[in-house]
Parts: C-alpha cells; structure tokens; sequence
C-alpha cells in the first residue's frame, strides 16, 4: 500500500513521522475520514474544506490549500489502484512546541513543520442486519463541554471517543450517543444524530450554526448530515436545529445516526427504550435512499448500492 506523505508517494511501512511531531507527543493534529466510489470521494470539497476551517479558527495553521489537498487524495487513490476506499486525511501539529516560551520549529519554507498523511483502505463492510433491522445504542457517561475551543472539530485528540464507542461494543451495542454538561444531546461517538418526529428531522445544533448570542456548540457539522439536510429540504421535510433533551430522543418516531462510512444508521433501541416501532422507519429509509442516489449522481457511481 501507497501512502500520501508531504508531497510524496511512498510504502506505507516507510511512511515515517517525527518523534517530536506534535501529534504524537500532545495528540495536535486534524483529520478527516471520507468514503470514495468509483474512484471519486463523496462530498471532497466539503470535506477539506472543514479541516482548513479547523485548522485556521484553532490556530494550527493558515497554509493549507483545498485544491493540492483534493488533488493529493485523487492521487492517492489512483496509485493504490482503488475505487471503492475509506479515506483518512492526516495533518499533524509538526515539530512545535505549544510552550509560548518556545519559538515554534521552522520548514526550510518558513512555515511550521506540519505533516500531511493520505491513507487509502478498503472500505468497511458492515452486516445488512445493521440497516434492515437498526441498531441499539447507549448513552456515553462523559460530558460534551460547549466551551472546550476543540470541541465541534475533528481532533486527534478521540480516546474519550473511541473509549467510549468500546464500552458500547462490550454492551452489545453499536455507538454511544453524547450529551453535553446541559444535558443536550451531542450525537454518537463517531457520527451525528437526527430524530424524526411528526413527519419532521431534528437535529442538534452544530459549530458554525449557533444563532446569535448563544453559547458555542460542540457539535460537529458533519458532511453526511449536511447532506441528509440538504435532501429532506428537497423533499419538502421540515428541519429543525435545535437543542434536544433525552425526552426529545426516547418520545422520537425515528433516530438515525450518520457519518460517511455507514451512512445512514437506523437505531432501534437506546438501552432498553424502543424507538418508534423498533424498526427502521420510513423517513429514514427515504432518506437513505435519495443520499445513495445523490453520491451515484456526483460520484458516478453503482458502488453505493451496497451503502
């Protein structure tokens, strides 16, 4: 396997990081995990985009530039001889040092030491139970702190998160939804939630869209949910961004958890409270639908029938 490492093709296991990088000695770093079809990464664009956003407003770097970005992973791709592939976009904090005391390690460049790592997979493939029957999910013990400034970014800093997911696996469940210290619903481990009540989509407030005045959300705006957004719109479906309670989620008709490797994921159960019907519901097979039809459509691609 090919990795994509500052501006250079090379094997995987040659693929090389410095000790000293910040990443691996305070977990600074960005990244972004994507799906490709046919060769062509559902919603690219959206996605670099966001880890630019990322790293300026956390003061990681202003140097990144979406278009040698989005061409690094098309090539990335293309040397692993793959169209169907899970996509991990890497940036990493460099050799710096986040005493402000010390004067940051400088690139022949001028600019900070960052790395950039692209890595291609084979994409997971996950039972058809998950979808045809939804999936149970638990409610994570931490809290969300809206006033943590990387909260709502895709961090390296995820073993609260990943923790979590696999106290979820050891209860037989599939994700661990997170509430914040209001007690306000957050999303899963790895993905953003939406409820459906009333023929209508909730979902909680995320980065970037807080109206005026209110604290900031921890949420992250996902690029799958932005898509589902943008498609219950187009099909007449009221949508609400609103901040839910625990009673808001177990009185829901529907919940559905997104994130670009599954998708669409139909819950059936929180813990031991049945969701609707205990079946995937209607709108969410709606929508499930129309997001394979849109990637087939931008993408130009059959792969996503297997989604």
């Amino acid at each position: 396997m090919k990795v994509y490492l500052d501006g250079k093709m090379v094997d995987a296991d040659a693929a090389k990081l410095s000790v000293f990088d910040a990443a691996v000695q305070h977990g600074v770093g960005l990244f972004e995990t994507m799906q490709a079809y046919d060769g062509n990464v559902f919603r690219l664009r959206a996605h670099v985009d966001r880890l630019i956003h990322s790293a300026m407003q956390l003061g990681l770097t202003d140097r990144l530039k979406p278009e040698p970005l989005c061409e690094a992973v098309g090539l990335t791709l293309k040397k692993n001889g793959l169209d169907a592939a899970r996509v991990r976009l890497t940036v990493t904090g460099g050799d710096l040092s986040l005493l402000p005391a010390a004067k940051p390690k400088k690139s022949k460049s001028g600019a900070h030491s960052l790395s950039v790592l692209i890595a291609a997979t084979t994409p997971t493939q996950y039972p058809a139970s998950l979808f045809n029957d939804g999936v149970t999910v638990v409610i994570a013990d931490p809290k969300a702190n809206p006033f943590d400034p990387t909260a709502g970014h895709k961090t390296l800093n995820y073993w609260s998160r990943l923790r979590t997911l696999s106290q979820a696996a050891a209860a037989q469940a599939s994700e661990a939804l997170w509430f914040t210290v209001t007690n306000h619903l957050c999303g899963g481990s790895v993905s953003n939630a939406l409820v459906v009540k009333d023929g209508q989509l909730h979902t909680p407030i995320a980065r970037g869209e807080e109206p005026d005045g209110a604290i900031p959300s921890p949420v992250l705006p996902g690029v799958t949910r932005a898509a589902l957004i943008e498609i219950a719109e187009s099909l007449d479906i009221p949508v609400h961004r609103r901040m839910l309670t625990i009673n808001d989620l177990l009185e829901a008709d529907e919940l559905m958890l997104t994130n670009s490797s599954w998708l669409v994921m139909p819950v059936a159960h929180v813990e031991k409270s049945v969701i609707g019907e205990g079946v995937p519901g209607p709108i969410t097979g709606q929508l499930h639908a129309a997001l394979i039809e849109a990637i087939r459509r931008e993408c130009g691609s059959s792969d996503a029938a297997d989604a």
